[in-house]
């Protein structure tokens, strides 16, 4: 059997996938274009909870590859439907930027500032001392505490900034505890995309550049994934790593081969 054979949609990884900053990276628009003639589908995901479908779309659409707002897909969308399934009509106090709270108001969930029932740690580019402090004790105290994401640094044009792992990892300093994480690779992020385009999750495959992520997310769950070299992960990486794609490609052109 063919790799992808049972592959009805491929889930791709945006910033260093399909583009490196503000540049769409040459031939990932051929790599769609292939996967489209084979009768097959795509949708984009990223883990990144500042961002908004929206200003995805934006991005795509500077770079020459206008998408409709269905083609994209956030650990910040993951994130509600977990809590409407889980903690429906729940207080949440959410730290997370004004796209984040956009995508909670939109999506019904219950905001607060005081005595929540969970505490929702995001990508948050406007964090403070303060709201570091309550979320804690809200954590400390019993309150459901969820992460949209685990990545910890995400890249900018001048390196990298901390990202929700970053945190994830101070609040644990701080509270002994660990939050139930929804996006990439969790399970949760599969079962919300399988319905989300109405198939099985052996219908899907993940494309990225990260091991601990896009591959982790596949070689969990028994998903086939594809590895490109075109973004943070090189050949040491992958040989030192335990997390292993089912195939792997220089970049989203070099990955049509396989189609």
């Amino acid at each position: 059997m063919r790799t992808f054979e049972k592959t009805k949609y491929f889930i791709i990884d945006m910033d260093g996938t399909f583009y490196l900053g503000d540049n769409m990276i040459p031939g990932s628009d051929e790599f769609i274009k292939r996967v489209k003639e084979t009768g097959r589908d795509f949708c984009f995901f990223t883990n990144n909870s500042s961002n908004s479908v929206r200003l995805c779309c934006d991005r795509l659409k500077k770079i020459g590859f206008p998408v409709p707002d269905e083609k994209v897909v956030l650990s910040s969308d993951v994130a509600v439907d977990y809590i409407n399934r889980n903690y429906c009509g729940k207080k949440v106090y959410l730290l997370g930027n004004k796209n984040l709270y956009d995508c909670f108001i939109n999506g019904g969930i219950n905001l607060c500032d005081e005595d929540p029932d969970v505490v929702v740690l995001g990508f948050d580019t406007d964090l403070t001392y303060e709201r570091i402090n309550k979320a804690c004790n809200y954590i400390a105290r019993g309150a459901v505490y969820i992460a949209t994401h685990p990545d910890v640094n995400c890249p900018t044009k001048d390196g990298f900034m901390p990202d929700t792992g970053a945190m994830i990892e101070l609040f644990a300093a701080s509270t002994g505890k660990r939050p139930i994480i929804v996006g990439k690779p969790m399970l949760h992020t599969v079962e919300y995309i399988a319905k989300l385009l109405d198939c099985n999750a052996d219908e899907l495959a993940f494309v990225g550049d990260r091991l601990e992520t896009d591959i982790r997310i596949g070689f969990d769950n028994g998903i086939p994934t594809a590895l490109v070299l075109s973004g943070v992960t090189d050949e040491k990486m992958l040989e030192q790593s335990h997390i292993k794609p089912t195939v792997t490609a220089k970049d989203l052109c070099s990955l049509s081969q396989y189609l």
